[in-house]
């Protein structure tokens, strides 16, 4: 499951169970992604609710599926083949149509986003993409550009911080040898203002 020593919910001591218990799924499962904390609970306390925030927060205004995209694409850019299973799998209940959902995997693998998304969405996709694999590159014109397609400041944002969180997160899974045994894939915290609500079910 991992390279490093973790603790399971029938192991762990009570305030390690009491954060468990806000993000188990069925069975008392742990993902492994989560599982990877147990030695520090206050580290995935803080993956917790910066995950909840920038992706399952009802106050984002850009679509939940588009924000999934691109924690899947960015997955993707990084080799994370553990976050794109788990995001990939979110994605296709989102959209409700596994055929639209393997047209935009396909799309992903072959870099042919561009004929997948209208020109504003591709846009945002190409500067997760430039602040994933380029970021000393990214300026001021940026932003600029993806304003004068019609994102708001605070849609920019959404798009920076999902970035931001995916490349944090998988360079957690890949560096820490993490994969997907055992895994229920696709389970997520429901979307929702509260930030301390994590429930996995």
């Amino acid at each position: 499951m991992s390279w490093i020593k973790t603790i399971n919910y029938e192991d762990a001591d009570s305030n390690l169970k009491r954060i468990y218990d806000r993000v188990k799924g069925p069975n008392n499962k742990i993902d492994n992604v989560l599982l990877i904390h147990s030695l520090r609970p206050h580290a995935l306390v803080g993956h917790m609710t910066l995950y909840k925030s920038v992706l399952h927060n009802s106050n984002n205004e850009l679509p939940k599926w588009y924000l999934e995209s691109i924690g899947v694409y960015v997955s993707h850019l990084n080799k994370c083949n553990y976050c794109v299973e788990h995001h990939f799998t979110g994605l296709k209940s989102l959209l409700k149509d596994d055929i639209k959902a393997d047209h935009f995997l396909e799309a992903v693998k072959n870099d042919t986003l561009e004929a997948y998304f209208d020109s504003k969405y591709f846009k945002g996709m190409y500067y997760a993409k430039k602040l994933t694999l380029e970021l000393e590159n990214i300026t001021k014109e940026d932003i600029e550009s993806l304003k004068t397609l019609g994102f708001s400041d605070g849609e920019i944002l959404e798009i920076n911080q999902v970035t931001s969180y995916f490349n944090y997160v998988n360079r957690t899974v890949i560096g820490l040898g993490i994969n997907t045994k055992r895994d229920i894939l696709g389970l997520a915290p429901k979307e929702g203002n509260d930030p301390e609500n994590w429930n996995h079910k």
